[in-house]
Formats: structure tokens, sequence, C-alpha cells
């Protein structure tokens, strides 16, 4: 009687991809042996006023002058750096040929094929003396940003049995006082997708209607009652171009329609995590300039904040930043159409 070879279940399928495990344990290999990497930098005051401008902070706004970047003019030196526009500098520095297909930089992505990235959140801190007073970064220091790579976890989405790795990164921001800033970051890499053939693209007259019309973000006023607070925002490609360009994030999604439509599968280019930070931060801040007269030279700094992203956002989308004050704690969320959760945060006052 001939025999047929039985084959374990572990052999029985043949992938040429190795496994999320396998390759998250050799990233991680990789950069505990190779330790962090430093870098130093000047705080210079014309990337906090461009970052104003795309923002549309002004002191005419809703917010108390003290509390923003007047876009008529520079910052001065000294000036506080408001909490979370520090992710404007220290941005990545690579020639073209370095980037990834998806135009991201490559400098802490797993190997093939596990090199499509996406912000999934983390928390930012910003530390506390002995006598409870911040160290805020100020536009003209010299500051030394040192990184490390944290963890890099395989995981499996339960719903499609799709392989990711989720990587933490600790971006540590020191100026001659010690450390200002310590911003954790997780990211998730999923496998790459193929990037269809140029011939085979749907006819640009047969696009879906798009929102390249728009020529500017929109913010409303700050909405409150009792406790809740609530801002609404429009954001247009013009204003993602310009934060890609501030933050020097080359990352197709956030600017190519083609890319983020028929290679990535969203419906339109899409806004930024750190972005939304940002404006969780701003309504933060300026709920608090409120209730406190005299904000003090130091400005308005949290403990800390941490967040996590849910669902994305596109240009076009009018979406609400919602925060819920309880004491020293400030719970956001922001909603997006049909009211999704887009992204959750809690700040610590």
């Amino acid at each position: 009687m001939r025999r047929f070879r039985a084959f374990s279940s572990s052999t029985r399928f043949f992938s040429a991809d190795p496994p999320a495990s396998t390759v998250a344990a050799l990233f991680l290999s990789k950069f505990q042996s190779s330790g962090p990497q430093s870098r130093t930098q000047s705080l210079d005051a014309n990337q906090l006023h461009l970052l104003s401008q795309t923002l549309g902070r002004s002191s005419d706004g809703d917010a108390s002058s003290s509390s923003v970047i007047d876009v008529s003019g520079s910052p001065s030196i000294g000036t506080p750096v408001p909490p979370g526009y520090h992710l404007v500098y220290f941005t990545p520095g690579f020639v073209e040929d370095e980037l990834g297909a998806d135009g991201t930089d490559v400098s802490y992505n797993p190997q093939s094929p596990f090199t499509r990235r996406m912000w999934a959140g983390g928390e930012v801190v910003w530390p506390r003396d002995a006598r409870g007073r911040p160290n805020p970064l100020r536009v003209g220091q010299q500051v030394r940003e040192r990184t490390r790579v944290l963890s890099a976890e395989p995981k499996i989405v339960k719903k499609t049995g799709e392989e990711m790795i989720v990587v933490g990164v600790e971006k540590e921001f020191s100026n001659e006082e010690g450390v200002a800033v310590l911003d954790r970051r997780n990211w998730v890499f999923r496998k790459a997708l193929p990037v269809p053939n140029p011939s085979m693209s749907t006819p640009s007259t047969s696009l879906p209607p798009s929102t390249s019309h728009l020529s500017r973000a929109s913010a409303s006023a700050i909405l409150s009652e009792d406790n809740t607070h609530s801002r609404t925002f429009v954001q247009s490609p013009v204003t993602l171009f310009r934060f890609s360009a501030l933050t020097f994030n080359p990352h197709k999604i956030h600017y190519s329609l083609p890319w983020a439509r028929d290679v990535e599968g969203h419906r339109d280019v899409v806004v930024h995590g750190p972005l939304n930070l940002i404006l969780m931060l701003d309504l933060w801040r300026d709920v608090q300039s409120r209730k406190n007269d005299y904000v003090g030279e130091k400005g308005i700094l949290p403990r800390s904040i941490s967040y996590r992203a849910t669902s994305p956002l596109y240009a076009g989308d009018r979406y609400d930043v919602v925060l819920q004050d309880e004491l020293d704690v400030a719970r956001l969320q922001i909603l997006g159409p049909g009211g999704v959760v887009a992204m959750k945060a809690e700040i610590q006052g």
C-alpha cells in the first residue's frame, strides 16, 4: 500500500513573507543593539510662525492673545512653544530616493512587507520640576532630540486575520534646563499594498466628487455648554499640503488623491493624526486661558495627553473636537461625519 507523508499544520501552507512575529523580533533587536539616536536643532521663529498661519491662529480669534502666536509677525526669541507645536521641528531628513513607495521615511520601518505606516496614537508628557513648574521649549533655544525604540509587537486583526506590527518610539526633547517634552508614539505597520499600473488607473474624468475646490481650512469658534466645549473644523487639501510641508512629511495619503484612493483605498486625502493632536491641545489651551486671566511667561502646558486614533478623516469632512472638563482631567473626542469617533484623548492639567 502506498504511503503518503503527513505534514504538520505549520507546514501545510506556504508564504514567501516572514511572519510578523519574526519581523518584529528582528526589528527590536536591531534598534536595541544600536541604541538611541540623537541630534540637536535650534528652534527657529519662522517655523512656529508658519504653523500659526496654517492653523489660522491669531490674537484676533476667539482665544486670548496671550495663548496664541500672532500671525501678523514672527514670534520673538524666548516665546514658549505651545503644546504639540514641537511636531514641526526635528523633521526627517532624507533624499527622495531613500523614501518608501508611499513617501514615508523608513527610519523606523520594519522590513518588508510590513512597510505601510499609520500613526495610531501615543502620549506626550511635559515634565514638572520639584516645585511643579514646567520647562517649556522656547523659540531660539538649542534643543536635543533623543529617539529610542520602546517596543515592536506583532498583532492580528480579529475580523480579518491580517498581521501587523505596532512599533513604540519615544522622542525626548531637552533644553539647557533639562527634559522639556517626552513624546511617545505608536505606529502601526501593515503589509504594503500593490501599486496599480498607471495605464489601469481610473480616468480623471470619472473621479468621485473631490474637495479640492476648497481653498483653505475653516474652523468655528468655541461652543460651550456647562463643562463641555467644542470646535468644528473642515480641512482643505491646501491645509493638509501645508502641514505636510511644515512637518516635512511626504506620506502620499495626505496630498496625493490618486495614491490615497487607488492604492490605499481611501475616498480622499487623509487628515494627519498629528494635526488633530495639535487641534485638541489648542482647544484645551483656549479653554484654560478663559479660566485663567494670567497665563504667565511659561504659557499654558498640560502635564500630559494620551490619545488614540480610531477612524480616518478626510479633506472636506466637517468634524468636531469636543472637550469635557472634569477638574484636572479633560476628556476629548473628535467626532467625524455621522458621529463616528475619529480620535480619543485624555489631558491631565
